[in-house]
């Protein structure tokens, strides 16, 4: 959750500017964040958010009549409405094949998966050792929620009674929890702002929490064999330690390259080594670095 420097030129200096006034605002107010895919526009995100074009121009501070937006770029957007959900989980899996220099427990890091979880379902020795061209079975367990009227989405009820702070704390967290890391703090604030803009109320649809956006299954890996305590996500301080900790491992992985540190971020390290960059990813990358060239 890194070290080439993203030329910018006058189309990348509009993006950046469009970035910094994207500030998000607690979803108390009515809105939510939407991060834009590939192949959206503006037209559709409106129709999808029972909204206007005009009004997503004005909601997002967005140039000329909002033709100008990139996959990987956040938009405010009116808060959907409240959803009962029903969820399950269910276990997907895919291949993974051991490469020179790998362990056990990196490729763990790298998938987000609990390393026993890997040991168990591939039936690997004691000494948990890994083969070189080996094809390991990888079991992700994602969450599936039917949504229906009556509930709202995410867990705001989760930051009733907190002493949440201010996006300028906020900030100041995570750039003194970086310098603690080794991780550039200007990487980890341009992280941040592209997640959230320092919100550390916001809790995407996704259940991923906080300033970092961190979903909690990878909270909880690196509670257990990163940190060695228990992280609470709705913590704005611990919350910053599970997002510069990500950085701090994806950087390592990535032998301190900045862009595919980021591209890990959103996409996961592992599917960016396996099957490279995705358009959107590409966006986000470009994003974080020109955001970082700010702070």
């Amino acid at each position: 959750m890194r070290r080439a420097r993203q030329r910018l030129g006058g189309t990348g200096t509009a993006v950046t500017a469009v970035l910094l006034a994207l500030v998000v605002t607690a979803s108390a107010s009515g809105f939510t964040l939407y991060r834009i895919r590939s192949g959206d526009t503006l037209t559709s995100i409106a129709h999808r958010y029972h909204t206007t074009v005009a009004r997503l121009v004005q909601l997002n501070h967005l140039p000329g009549n909002g033709n100008l937006i990139y996959a990987g770029q956040s938009l405010r957007v009116p808060a959907p409405p409240a959803v009962r959900a029903q969820s399950s989980w269910r276990i997907v899996t895919s291949t993974y094949v051991v490469r020179p220099g790998d362990s056990l427990y990196a490729i763990a890091a790298r998938q987000h998966v609990n390393p026993g979880v890997i040991a168990r379902r591939n039936h690997l020795p004691r000494s948990l050792i890994v083969i070189i061209g080996q094809r390991l079975a990888i079991p992700h367990r994602v969450h599936v929620a039917i949504a229906t009227p009556e509930r709202v989405v995410g867990r705001p009820h989760m930051f009733t009674g907190r002493s949440v702070p201010p996006p300028s704390q906020v900030a100041a967290i995570i750039s003194s929890t970086a310098h603690r890391w080794g991780v550039d703090p200007r990487l980890a604030l341009a992280v941040a702002w592209q997640e959230s803009g320092f919100n550390q109320r916001w809790v995407s649809a996704t259940d991923a929490v906080g300033a970092m956006q961190i979903e909690p299954y990878t909270g909880a890996y690196l509670s257990a064999y990163v940190v060695h305590r228990h992280l609470d996500l709705y913590d704005a301080r611990d919350n910053a330690t599970a997002g510069v900790a990500l950085l701090a491992i994806l950087l390592r992985e990535t032998h301190g390259h900045q862009d595919k540190a980021v591209a890990g971020y959103y996409q996961g390290l592992a599917s960016v080594q396996s099957r490279g960059m995705f358009s959107d990813t590409k966006a986000y990358v470009r994003n974080v670095l020109a955001l970082r060239n700010r702070f």
